[in-house]
């Protein structure tokens, strides 16, 4: 645990930022973990909220500036897949920037919001609202501990 003490605010800040970019890890114990080593309920909520949302926010513009052919190519997505992903998005919008925190899909939600031009500042305002509740549930968890 001490190992985890020294990586802090800053840490946590840079694992639940890059947690939300296409790397393929969850923030959510190394959350908790520096949360019980340092029981700042506040300052880990405003550092986790942060890094992870600006995190979907720069995942966000990778989805903005692909092309369909380089999402066929590099990550091995089909046409038809993309297809339902954008029924899907056209469906729901922007709302569903809420759950962008959901750990494995919420990348990809954040790519094809993205991808499919969604409005960004609604977009940004939704990622960070999903992003908080998140850590708020795992504050609340915590305090229940």
């Amino acid at each position: 645990m001490e190992w985890l003490q020294s990586l802090g605010l800053l840490g946590l800040f840079i694992g639940t930022f890059l947690a939300a970019t296409v790397l393929p890890f969850s923030s959510d114990a190394l959350y908790l973990g520096i949360l019980a080593v340092t029981g700042d309920v506040w300052g880990c909520l405003a550092v986790g909220t942060l890094g992870n949302w600006l995190g979907s926010v720069v995942t966000y513009w990778m989805g903005w500036i692909g092309k369909w052919e380089w999402i066929e190519k590099w990550f091995k997505v089909k046409p038809e897949t993309l297809e339902k992903q954008k029924i899907k998005i056209d469906r729901y919008g922007v709302w569903m920037a809420l759950l962008a925190w959901v750990p494995f899909v919420g990348d990809v939600i954040a790519i094809a919001l993205g991808f499919y031009r969604t409005r960004p500042w609604a977009t940004m305002f939704l990622l960070l609202v999903g992003k908080l509740l998140r850590f708020l549930c795992w504050n609340w968890i915590y305090g229940l501990m």
